[in-house]
């Protein structure tokens, strides 16, 4: 592939990384699903949003840190040729802005692991600091939500929402989100960038779906697909597993009252 072709495709996956899991002219639709019909919400859209808002920041207050192990690979098939690569990495996140990796092992191509997946990393880093957070995170500042559908789930992931940014922004997405009916937390989103990141890219889509743990919902798994201009298409996962979590330990209660006689 040249040096063009991997320029595109370190823009086609880098914005996955920033989800913490939206129409653009170019770019893949995604109408609501439709799926024969549906019982009313028991909630509305402003409730549900409203929720999801707040229990967010409840769940990012009440996390210290984590840690686990991610599986990044990459892979590319067109007329340039087949090429892949793959890293294990352990990662170290401590509350609230630094995440610290630790490579455990590389294969494939040397050029995609040092240029692309290694530098995906660096910007996951960079979106974890203070600004870059905020300007990421799915709440009205951020997003439009829009046109609520309730699908029963055994899963409990029932409230379904169509979501674009409010300024498009290759960084953000646009698509649809699945939203837990009691914890009110993202279970999946599926979409595409909102902007398009690069003029290698002619289109690209995504997938990001979490795992509650706990009392805290985590990434599980995220699939990234792009077609690249100059041909063939390049295919992002990553792949999460051994979570071990740190929470705040819970405010003292106030002393009992001590009687006198």
């Amino acid at each position: 592939m040249s040096i063009r072709g991997y320029h595109g495709l370190y823009f086609a996956i880098v914005f996955i990384v920033c989800m913490v899991f939206l129409p653009s002219r170019g770019m893949a639709q995604f109408p609501p699903a439709k799926v024969g019909p549906l019982p009313p919400p028991p909630l509305t859209l402003d409730q549900v949003v409203d929720n999801l808002i707040r229990e967010n920041v409840k769940r990012f207050t009440a996390l210290q840190g984590y840690q686990c192990r991610r599986t990044y690979k990459v892979v590319y098939h067109g007329f340039l040729g087949d090429l892949h690569a793959e890293m294990v990495v352990d990662l170290d996140y401590i509350a609230p802005d630094t995440k610290n990796f630790k490579l455990v092992s590389e294969s494939g191509s040397k050029f995609l692991v040092d240029h692309i997946l290694k530098k995906v990393i660096n910007v996951e880093a960079e979106s974890q600091q203070a600004k870059n957070r905020k300007a990421l995170l799915p709440n009205r500042k951020n997003y439009n939500f829009t046109h609520l559908e309730y699908q029963p789930s055994s899963d409990g992931c029932s409230y379904v929402i169509s979501v674009q940014p409010v300024v498009p922004n290759k960084l953000l997405y646009r698509g649809r989100i699945w939203v837990n009916d009691q914890d009110f937390a993202i279970c999946r989103i599926e979409g595409a960038p909102s902007k398009t990141p690069s003029f290698w890219i002619t289109s690209g889509e995504l997938t990001h779906r979490y795992v509650k743990i706990g009392e805290f919902w985590f990434s599980s798994e995220d699939k990234s697909v792009s077609t690249i201009r100059l041909g063939g298409t390049a295919t992002l996962t990553i792949q999460y597993a051994d979570y071990k979590i740190r929470t705040a330990p819970a405010p003292a209660k106030p002393a009992s009252p001590v009687l006198h006689k």
